[in-house]
């Protein structure tokens, strides 16, 4: 079909060009409309249907999700929040931290979960929200490596919460249901046997019911489903009933007697009657009680001296909403471990020398309460508001729907425990409420004693709804770690993200339930809680943080539907979670934040690249954006400075790249922590190459991976290779954070005449960096340096320090020697002395600078007297310039014929003044004025004057330098900028003295030998010299690092200074060649 009739005739003529990349606005509505967001992660009442069908081969088409706002989030998220702690510990919190301190706890609590809750409506109703709950929300916002250590601790938290209320069922059924049920015998053990025979009870229990749970789940997740309204209606029945309870005490109080010996409570199970003798037929006779305390049952008997000074007094464990036992029960008694429970405001006749005896009569409490323990212990019980956002695969409107129904339960569940605060302090007798297992009231479940019409009603309902619970858990945390898994974040975890055909997450319920054994192992109710706690803090913390990002960073995408919400909140929200984290327990805290940082760190490591959009990278941008405006203010001061490196490289016909070995000399020179950026040139234009480019920026990304180059690349497309160098230079980086140095290979085989063009662009590149104040690092035969799997383990790195660059030379050596391959090396320092200086002052001078700039380093003054030219100098001049002259005559241009025949007719006229030896010796004596000097431009109409013909290469004279940084005999050879010292003392001297036998030689040369520039020769005396002592003293040093001197100005004998630096780094196998770029690179300040 043809495009112009797909789209309407010729009304979208002008898109059709582009319809396969960009669809039309009609069909991508369509298929936005259409979009269900069906479970993937977190499976409920529906999946378990699509789950059997998954088996057949003929699928029935899914039904859209149906559920409203009560069935989908507001009963599961009611059904997670109440759970085994209301029924099992929030009497015995309320009477051990008493009404106000409970109600602070149950308030702070509370507060975090509606926080929390504001922040996750935020991001629930920013977008879609596939099923997957918590871990969905924070991974895309926050990012893969917050996402998974969140989503790691959720998982955790929801599998020891399942161990939690496994442990809750066995308690109920143990202590309240069938106590004789018991394996380990509880009857006449004392203290600590009990305990453990309690506890051993528990693990066998709890393993079975474990194993029961896990087969149950395993089966088919559809079971749990439908039993879960059985479950919610027994949590709600018990929960009316206690309501229920508290409005009969205020008509018509239950009978609950609790006995007293003094204030002290005693064991229901100790005693038959309250009392010490009773009447029978007008005859005393010593009771149960009486034995328990006596050596006999004889009225005469020797009794315990407490229980002989007290009497025995039966008080109403629940007097009733109207007796006013809350002004009793307002404040705490917190309790160390088996101290016995007293009634406050009782008189008690104790002798406070006489040790405690016959414990075991009255009820003691289990374990040393503190008001941070009962936060850690409650605060699983206001979890399980991620229930509806679990869900949200199964809603019809989520965005709508998860925040009314989440934020309503948490508003009932807050009042329900609110209200059972105050009317546990105002209905039960203190001794009561802390007596954990009600061994005072008979073996009652505590809150039991409250409800109507009878305790059974809570025992039962509590005992189902921890099931229930507890079958939640199992089904919902192996999904939960499903889902991590699928998305690949955390490599390990990958075979977890297997199941059965289904897609039943089998591998990942086994885990589960191994994890959730361990729960059990521990198996007292009291020790799981708080570790539990930390992870759902941890959890809510990182939806806060989330939230709170979002908003302060104004990410465009951030458009909550929800609009009640605010950074301020969720920041309070995370504030809280750290504040409760840290108050249940610091060491579990520690532990829990150990574990999260592990696996984000696992994550950045290892983790698989997921762009999600998430707001870390938000805050990468802000923070990028600020440290770079802040960089603009000023350039870096000298303690500051570091190699901000861009290496150019160049790439073959394939867009491989020709010099990996600059990659790894980088890398070796990154201690400076400085910005690398790895730059190339692509040959043509960027309509026609840009495939090219994208192919050599892969390359080089994965070169700079291989080294392990942290830094950024950059690829140009220019019409020629020399203008995209330039280009590079000119714009690379970013404001304030821009290259200061470039790293730029030796050309290799710059005398083949193919190779021309290279040589010419590298001395571009040498005079852009000059003009530029950039400084310029050129290694010379690149291939034999060390690859970073290399390590040296003896050597030496030879620094020729010829002029003073800045302190370039001193720097490199020391960030080189930070890297493994260079760590064995050791550092000298040679530097060269003319006739007139001072070498042990100069020597002196220097270690007393390399002392104050806390470098270790061998220092080797090396004395460079004044020579004849030699004959060899003059034919290997004579050999460049004919070589040059070829190169010219093969490559010349309209341009540089002209340029040619200046440069000629200067030649000459140089040639006859230089036949007059006395003209000779005054434009040496010129010259003396300059020290080592740098070039000044020749001007074509400025040949009278000889000191400009003199210094045809130079750029401009140098000043004189300190004695730490002698004049170099290079500097005239190249002209590398010998720079001022402000503290040194003036000298002057030139490079080549005139002698009088030097002036002879003119008179003896070879007839081809008198036309040659005089200062080449010069120059290229220098350059043999030089490379004579260095070659003698550093021929075995690992690598040698020296001045570069400068290119010649002018475009006359680009070719020579090749040649010159040719020969001075001649026999020497790896050399580095420095300039610098024109500031102070190092201090001998702090």
């Amino acid at each position: 079909m043809d495009k112009s009739q797909q789209y309407d005739g010729n009304n979208m003529a002008l898109f059709e060009e582009e319809m396969d990349t960009s669809p039309m606005v009609s069909s991508l509505l369509s298929t936005l409309a259409n979009y269900s967001n069906l479970p993937t992660g977190s499976k409920e009442h529906e999946e378990a249907e699509n789950n059997e069908e998954g088996s057949r081969p003929s699928k029935k088409p899914v039904k859209a999700p149906q559920l409203g706002t009560l069935m989908g989030v507001y009963l599961p998220c009611i059904q997670n929040i109440f759970g085994v702690i209301l029924f099992l510990r929030m009497t015995w919190m309320v009477g051990i931290g008493g009404v106000f301190g409970s109600f602070i706890i149950v308030f702070m609590c509370c507060s975090t979960t509606m926080l929390t809750a504001i922040s996750m409506s935020a991001i629930a109703t920013n977008g879609v929200v596939p099923a997957g709950g918590s871990y969905y929300m924070i991974s895309r916002s926050l990012g893969p490596e917050f996402g998974g250590a969140v989503g790691i601790c959720f998982y955790l938290g929801t599998t020891f919460a399942g161990a939690m209320y496994i442990l809750g069922c066995i308690e109920i059924l143990l202590i309240y249901i069938v106590p004789q049920a018991a394996i380990f015998k509880i009857e006449g053990l004392e203290g600590p046997e009990a305990e453990a025979a309690l506890l051993n009870n528990m693990r066998v229990y709890g393993t079975i019911v474990l194993s029961f749970m896990a087969l149950v789940v395993f089966v088919g997740v559809k079971y749990v489903n439908k039993l879960a309204l059985v479950f919610l209606a027994c949590v709600i029945l018990s929960i009316l009933s206690v309501y229920a309870g508290v409005i009969k005490t205020a008509i018509d109080p239950p009978v609950f007697p609790v006995c007293l010996l003094g204030n002290r409570t005693l064991l229901s199970k100790g005693y038959d009657v309250c009392a010490k003798v009773i009447e029978i037929d007008n005859e005393t006779v010593t009771t149960k009680l009486w034995r328990s305390f006596c050596d006999s049952e004889y009225l005469n008997a020797t009794c315990d001296e407490y229980f002989n000074n007290n009497n025995v007094t039966e008080i109403q464990g629940i007097p009733g909403v109207t007796s006013g036992i809350l002004a009793e029960n307002l404040f705490g008694n917190y309790l160390e471990k088996g101290m016995i429970l007293e009634k406050r405001g009782l008189a008690s006749d104790v002798d406070p020398d006489s040790p405690t005896t016959n414990s075991n009569r009255y009820v003691l409490a289990d374990i040393t309460s503190f008001f941070t323990l009962l936060v850690g212990i409650y605060f699983p019980s206001v979890t399980g508001i991620m229930a509806g956002s679990n869900r949200s695969g199964d809603l019809r409107d989520a965005q709508k729907s998860i925040p009314i129904g989440t934020i309503a339960a948490i508003s009932t569940t807050s009042t329900v425990y609110m209200s059972c605060v105050v009317l546990f302090g105002a209905c039960i007798e203190g001794v009561v409420l802390r007596d954990k297992f009600g061994e005072g009231v008979s073996g009652n479940l505590v809150i039991g004693t409250l409800a109507w019409p009878s305790p059974w009603v809570i025992v039962f309902g509590s005992f189902f709804s921890t099931c229930g619970a507890g079958l939640q858990s199992l089904t919902g945390a192996p999904r939960l770690l499903q889902a991590i898994s699928r998305d690949g974040i955390i490599p390990f975890l990958r075979i977890f993200g297997h199941g059965k055909a289904n897609g039943e997450p089998t591998w990942a319920l086994l885990l589960t339930a191994s994890i959730c054994e361990i729960g059990i192992i521990i198996a007292s109710l009291d020790a799981v809680a708080p570790i539990l706690s930390m992870f759902f803090l941890m959890c809510y913390m990182f939806v806060n943080l989330a939230c709170a990002l979002q908003t302060l960073l104004r990410t465009p995408n951030w458009r909550p539907r929800f609009k009640f919400y605010h950074w301020a909140l969720s920041f309070l929200g995370m504030s809280l979670c750290l504040s409760l984290m840290f108050m249940c327990s610091w060491y579990y805290a520690i532990v829990a934040m150990g574990i999260a940082t592990c696996i984000y760190k696992y994550i950045e490591f290892c983790g698989a690249e997921k762009e999600w959009g998430d707001g870390i990278r938000g805050i990468s941008l802000s923070a990028a954006r600020f440290a770079l405006m802040r960089l603009e203010e000023g350039p870096p001061h000298t303690k500051n400075w570091r190699p901000q490196i861009l290496v150019l490289v160049s790439m073959d016909a394939e867009q491989n790249i020709e010099q990996p070995r600059l990659l790894s000399l980088t890398n070796q020179l990154k201690a400076g922590k400085g910005l690398t950026i790895v730059g190339t040139c692509v040959q043509g234009t960027f309509l026609d190459n840009y495939t090219d480019a994208h192919k050599a920026d892969q390359s080089l990304r994965k070169l700079m991976e291989t080294e392990k180059v942290k830094g950024f690349t950059q690829v140009v497309i220019s019409s020629n290779l020399r203008d995209g160098t330039s280009h590079l230079i000119q714009v690379g980086g970013l404001g304030g954070l821009k290259h200061n140095t470039v790293m730029v290979s030796w050309p290799r085989n710059w005398k083949q005449p193919e190779c021309h063009q290279e040589f010419r662009n590298f001395i571009e590149v040498v005079r852009e960096t000059t003009i530029a104040s950039i400084a310029l690092l050129v290694p010379k035969n690149i291939s034999s340096y060390p690859s970073n799997g290399e390590r040296f383990t003896e050597g030496h790195i030879d620094v020729w320090w010829v002029v003073h660059d800045g302190g370039m030379l001193m720097l490199l050596p020391f960030l080189l020697r930070q890297h493994k391959v260079w760590r064995k090396c050791k550092m000298r320092i040679f530097t060269v002395a003319q006739m007139d200086d001072n070498s042990i002052q100069m020597k002196k001078d220097l270690l007393t600078f390399l002392y104050h700039l806390r470098i270790d380093a061998v220092v080797e003054v090396v004395e460079m007297h004044d020579g004849d030219i030699s004959a060899y100098t003059y034919e290997k001049t004579l050999i460049m310039e004919q070589r040059s002259q070829i190169l010219k005559q093969m490559h010349l241009t309209k341009n540089e014929m002209e340029r040619e025949i200046q440069s000629i007719t200067d030649s000459s006229r140089g040639s006859i003044r230089r036949k007059n030896p006395s003209a000779l010796r005054s434009q040496r004596s010129a010259e003396e004025g300059g020290g080592a000097a740098e070039k000044l431009e020749e001007e074509p109409g400025a040949v009278s004057n000889p000191k400009q013909v003199q210094l045809s290469h130079s750029k401009n004279v140098s000043t004189p330098t300190s004695p730490t940084s002698p004049t170099s005999p290079a500097a005239p050879a190249g002209g590398a900028v010998a720079r001022p010292d402000n503290k040194g003392a003036e000298k002057e001297k030139s490079l080549l003295t005139a002698t009088p036998e030097a002036g002879k030689d003119f008179f003896n040369m070879k007839p081809e030998w008198e036309n040659l520039n005089q200062t080449d020769v010069r120059r290229m005396h220098t350059a043999m010299r030089l490379n004579e002592v260095i070659t003698k003293k550093s021929k075995e040093a690992k690598l040698v690092l020296l001045n570069m001197p400068g290119p010649p100005k002018n475009r006359v004998g680009e070719e020579n200074y090749m040649e010159f630096l040719e020969v001075l780094t001649e026999g020497l196998n790896r050399v580095l060649l420095v300039r610098g770029g024109g500031r102070e690179v190092i201090t001998i300040y702090s």
